[in-house]
């Protein structure tokens, strides 16, 4: 079995922090969300990956390499328009050939991995299993519709009116049939190739397509508030590990991680938190759920429930709460409000 995880796309909903990263590399827990996808791809045992990106020599392909330090082999593939996940399965079909594969979201975060929806499509075999998340705005994703014996009957993408809140999250398995049915669908409305119109379409000829409901944690990790939950999910799973320097002066609460290079001085931390590689905090409160990213400075602050990417500068804030700081970003605390504000920026002060 082979993976095809998809990450290309603009991210929009992300500005500005996309326009010079793909949302794909945001960290959560300090990792990018990509590496939290392939590392549950990795556990089901497939090492053959492909990556959807929309430009070659992308940032990805340098964030991510050639996937040996996941154990794997990865093969980078150009989607260079965002027509549809359909047609990402129809520029992939090389790299794909006539095995089954996986098809994952790569911005998609899931709690308890992918094996209960691998273990019902290795044991039944259809031509399609999917997974699917009860959400309370089906509107904003593809539906599934299921008769009296939850059998599907129907999908549909974006719904005005949905007719059930089963949503698709993101996870597919198929087989090799799932390409006669990309290459018999046409442009939606959108003008995308739809993967809900490939799956309705082996409906249609009677191809089996099962659903499988996932009960765990998932997030679409699309905008600023999801980000941040499931920093808060996965910063809640992780043990601590001090590898860092702490100093007798700090105190560090359960679930602290301290990566190599950090130095914390004079600081509390309650955890779960991480401060990354080659970090200095010190004089400072930083409060639950934070990741501090790789070679930042913290000086007399409190930060709390809060993403700071790589080599940001906080100084003298003392209320960061709820906030993504992107790369090389500097804050500073001031008697009044100055602002630097690039396009598509959002930004509360205290009034």
């Amino acid at each position: 079995m082979k993976a095809l995880v998809l990450s290309g796309g603009s991210g929009t909903r992300l500005r500005p922090l996309s326009h010079s990263l793909p949302k794909q590399l945001l960290p959560i827990a300090g990792r990018p969300i990509l590496e939290h996808a392939l590392d549950g791809i990795r556990r089901l045992g497939i090492t053959d990956i492909g990556i959807i990106v929309g430009t070659p020599g992308s940032e990805i392909e340098d964030a991510i390499g050639s996937g040996a330090r996941f154990g794997a082999r990865i093969t980078y593939v150009v989607q260079d328009e965002p027509a549809g996940l359909a047609h990402a399965v129809r520029v992939a079909r090389p790299f794909l050939g006539d095995d089954d594969f996986v098809m994952y979201l790569g911005d998609n975060v899931l709690a308890g991995g992918l094996d209960e929806i691998a273990g019902d499509f290795a044991r039944w075999r259809p031509a399609a299993q999917l997974a699917a998340y009860r959400v309370p705005d089906p509107w904003n994703f593809g539906v599934v519709e299921l008769d009296a014996d939850h059998r599907v009957v129907r999908l549909c993408e974006k719904p005005a009116e949905p007719r059930s809140d089963l949503a698709l999250i993101g996870v597919y398995f198929f087989t090799a049939a799932v390409h006669r049915a990309v290459d018999a669908i046409r442009p939606s409305a959108r003008g995308e190739l739809e993967i809900t119109d490939a799956v309705q379409w082996m409906l249609d000829r009677g191809d089996p397509v099962r659903v499988r409901e996932h009960t765990g944690y998932w997030r679409d990790a699309g905008k600023p508030e999801d980000v941040l939950e499931c920093n808060r999910q996965l910063l809640g799973e992780l043990p601590s590990r001090i590898v860092g320097t702490v100093d007798a002066a700090s105190r560090l609460g359960s679930r602290v991680v301290v990566e190599p290079g950090a130095r914390v001085l004079r600081c509390s931390v309650e955890g779960p938190a991480i401060i990354g590689a080659g970090s200095v905090v010190e004089d400072s409160w930083i409060g639950p759920y934070t990741a501090i990213g790789r070679d930042c400075t913290v000086r007399d602050s409190r930060v709390t429930d809060s993403i700071l990417l790589d080599h940001v500068t906080v100084v003298g804030v003392h209320g960061l709460h709820g906030s993504l700081v992107g790369r090389r970003a500097q804050v500073a605390g001031a008697a009044q409000h100055r602002l630097l504000v690039g396009d598509d920026t959002s930004i509360e002060v205290a009034a």
